[in-house]
């Protein structure tokens, strides 16, 4: 099993809760590929509210991701560079297309493109995006994958016409490094329609944040019969989990790292929970438990579980956890 991180990339995310700047999230990935990380991943926001998590409803500002993407391949030289996931409606599928390979070829063929159909209605709104019902939002997702699929085949130019986009004897040169393109994760919880798209058309599935074992293989065996039913073999869809983090050398230890990130999370989000409530679907606990955890998933056909050391997402609240997780937990997991 591989492991990768979550880079920290908004205003809330570093461990001393300074405002984002490039260095510091450029620093964190170079940090993560000395360490012996297998990836870095970034999500795709204009700007986040943490209210959904029990935080400030205030707007926390984010590079953005595809140019993050690209400035990234240009200051590491062996990590795997990821988003997790881009929201389909804030490009048009041809110039993300364009900008994937861009990236990839940047990196030499390190980009994982991660997609989503998009959540949070806020940012919508306030930079002019339609945000529509969820079916629409995932209608344009699946033309997104579509159109990249096409662009990024054998054949050309390529016309097609859907009812959001349309192609008409469109390129995308120089092509891209490898064959078919950058793989293509599709991001969401598994509801049919996704694994539906998944089966049909991307490289893998990725899910996020919270999961136990037994939920996940619920959904993982309804991914094996969409892809039953599509004609495709299910051991070909890679399958990767996002977990939240909080990992100590022994009980104590943990006790002591979750008091921190209570102390950490802005606007007290995390001061009434309890680590025992917390800990049931993350990725927590000493090294041993964490380990036995990533087996359970490993079992279960993921390849690569991306580490989130803080209870919020692409944030890093313990700077040693990242060390320890490299030292003690990326070993045990190249096993699994």
């Amino acid at each position: 099993m591989r492991i990768g991180l979550a880079l920290p990339h908004y205003d809330f995310s570093s461990p001393d809760g300074a405002p984002v700047s490039w260095d510091a999230v450029a620093g964190w990935a170079r940090r993560a590929e000395s360490l012996g990380y297998d990836s870095v991943w970034i999500s795709d926001h204009y700007f986040l509210s943490l209210a959904r998590y029990g935080g400030p409803d205030e707007p926390f500002g984010s590079p953005e991701a595809m140019t993050a993407l690209a400035g990234l391949a240009a200051v590491t030289e062996q990590v795997r560079l990821g988003a997790l996931v881009l929201s389909a409606a804030f490009r048009h599928p041809a110039l993300l297309a364009k900008e994937a390979v861009t990236v990839d070829l940047l990196s030499g063929g390190r980009l994982d493109l991660g997609l989503g159909a998009g959540w949070y209605e806020a940012e919508y709104e306030a930079f002019g995006h339609p945000f529509g019902t969820p079916g629409e939002r995932f209608e344009v997702m699946e033309e997104t994958v579509e159109v990249l699929a096409r662009l990024w085949g054998d054949e050309e130019p390529v016309s097609w016409e859907g009812k959001h986009f349309r192609l008409s004897e469109a390129y995308c040169r120089p092509r891209p490094a490898r064959a078919g393109g950058p793989p293509i994760w599709v991001g969401g919880k598994g509801g049919p329609r996704l694994l539906r798209l998944v089966a049909g058309r991307a490289a893998g599935w990725n899910t996020v944040w919270t999961w136990i074992p037994d939920a996940y293989a619920e959904r993982a065996r309804a991914l094996d019969e969409a892809c039953e039913r599509a004609g495709r073999d299910p051991s070909s869809v890679r399958r990767s989990v996002g977990l939240y983090t909080l990992v100590g050398d022994s009980p104590a230890d943990v006790g002591r790292r979750w008091d921190g990130f209570r102390s950490w999370a802005p606007g007290g989000a995390f001061d009434g929970a309890s680590l025992k409530e917390w800990s049931g679907d993350t990725l927590a606990g000493t090294v041993e438990t964490v380990v036995e955890r990533l087996a359970e998933f490993a079992r279960l056909r993921v390849e690569e579980v991306v580490v989130n050391p803080a209870p919020l997402p692409f944030a890093v609240a313990d700077r040693e956890m990242v060390d320890l997780i490299a030292e003690r937990v990326i070993p045990a997991a190249r096993e699994l």
